[in-house]
């Protein structure tokens, strides 16, 4: 994994959503800027530009000057806080983002070599998407000053006139730089996170981010065990049996081999219980500790 920082910005007045702390807003139970820190929870450092808000994980705080003053003087706070070689721009409203997005966009930076600045993501229609993007922290830092110079200030300046002089490539993705500018925005966003194909990757994610629990689940191994205690043994038997795992794998020391040993355990039980159902009983008659007729 490319070592990197990531700098968030969470600031702006969010006029089209009547003012309202658009990074604070909840789609699929988690504020959409916790959605966008989970995508890049493997940062080095990771600098907020904004008000302080409430974070599921911890975070460093700046805010561009003057507040307000627009995305390049919020990049240029951000950047202070920040040593890595790249750096990841984000803004705080995307509920698609992945962490398999962030890992494609610094790996594409990685292979594309010194000569390119930095690499935006681009939407299903091809255009770029400057704050969901990587960048050599070199760069950028070059160019914000020589605006600075240029115009006096970063404040209000568009983020154009920072690309317009970045050797820049382009990561196509159909989701990701989705972004939350309106309710109709976010009312999209929340339906969709509900969708049947991927409901339940949303809400093990945001159950994981609620319980402070970072393990990676396998979670086809859980359902294959609760089908099995459903249909094996009692429809209830599904949910008690996997809390029973988690909490055997607690007892173990936790982390992602213990709760496998467990499933499988598990799984090995209900297979078992199913097995002597099927048989009726006749195993337990005609087993090999049945007497043996005498001549």
């Amino acid at each position: 994994m490319t070592d990197y920082d990531a700098v968030v910005l969470a600031g702006g007045a969010a006029r089209r959503l009547g003012g309202a702390d658009k990074p604070g807003l909840s789609v699929g139970g988690r504020t959409l800027l916790d959605r966008v820190l989970g995508a890049c929870a493997d940062a080095g450092d990771t600098v907020v530009v904004g008000p302080r808000r409430p974070t599921a994980r911890p975070v460093r705080w700046a805010r561009e000057q003057p507040p307000g003053g627009g995305p390049l003087a919020a990049l240029a706070a951000g950047l202070k806080g920040t040593e890595a070689a790249l750096t990841l721009v984000l803004s705080a409203d995307l509920p698609f983002l992945r962490a398999d997005t962030v890992r494609a966009l610094l790996a594409a930076l990685a292979d594309a070599g010194e000569g390119t600045d930095g690499v935006l993501l681009a939407d299903p229609d091809g255009r770029d998407q400057p704050l969901v993007a990587a960048y050599r922290g070199e760069a950028l830092r070059r160019e914000l000053a020589l605006l600075a110079a240029e115009h006096g200030s970063l404040a209000g300046l568009p983020l154009r006139l920072l690309t317009a002089e970045l050797a820049l490539g382009r990561l196509p993705h159909p989701t990701a730089s989705f972004d939350c500018d309106t309710w109709e925005d976010v009312a999209t966003a929340r339906a969709r996170i509900r969708d049947d194909g991927g409901v339940l990757e949303e809400w093990i994610n945001a159950a994981k981010a609620e319980l402070g629990i970072e393990l990676d689940v396998d979670t086809a191994a859980l359902l294959d065990l609760a089908r099995d205690a459903a249909h094996g043994v009692a429809r209830p038997a599904a949910p008690l049996t996997t809390f029973l795992v988690g909490y055997a794998a607690a007892l173990r020391g936790g982390g992602e081999e213990a709760v496998a040993a467990a499933t499988r355990e598990a799984v090995a039980l209900a297979r078992r219980w199913a097995d002597e159902a099927a048989d009726g009983g006749k195993a337990a008659a005609e087993g090999p500790h049945a007497p043996e007729e005498s001549e």
